[in-house]
């Protein structure tokens, strides 16, 4: 197995490159069709990265991606499974790339909010909006007795 090479992106300019040996495959029967097949071959594949001790990261990136991936983790260690073709091969190159997109996508620094007005119309709407409901409102109550 190579080393996993991540595109340059947001977060890492000249990209990443994992070292195969930190990362960790672990192969199993899929579930889906496949006939005979399926009973006799260890097609899914489990790709498995701990980002608290790779080397491929540095502490920014590392910390963005605990932060980012965090409902995808276990401690600190990123899985991912592949099981959506009936070979183990394709499916160990689908897992690559999903790992690579993900860690990707997680060292990109976030995009910072640009504060925005409310536009002219949606004052006039809102506005309308309120003296509307102040009419409703002063409509209901008890007449006086002028």
């Amino acid at each position: 197995m190579d080393d996993l090479r991540v595109p340059p992106g947001p977060g890492a300019p000249r990209g990443l490159v994992i070292p195969a040996g930190e990362l960790l495959e672990r192969f199993s029967r899929s579930s889906g069709p496949g006939g005979q097949h399926v009973n006799t071959a260890d097609s899914r594949v489990q790709l498995s990265l701990d980002l608290a001790t790779t080397t491929a990261l540095d502490e920014p990136q590392r910390a963005r991606a605990l932060q980012s991936l965090a409902a995808r983790v276990s401690g600190s260690v990123l899985t991912v499974a592949v099981e959506e073709n009936r070979s183990q091969r394709r499916n160990r190159a689908a897992a690559r790339q999903r790992l690579a997109d993900l860690l990707r996508d997680a060292v990109a620094p976030p995009l910072p909010r640009r504060p925005t007005r409310p536009t002219l119309g949606s004052r006039h709407r809102r506005l309308q909006h309120e003296r509307r409901r102040a009419e409703i409102k002063r409509n209901r109550r008890r007449p006086d007795l002028d």
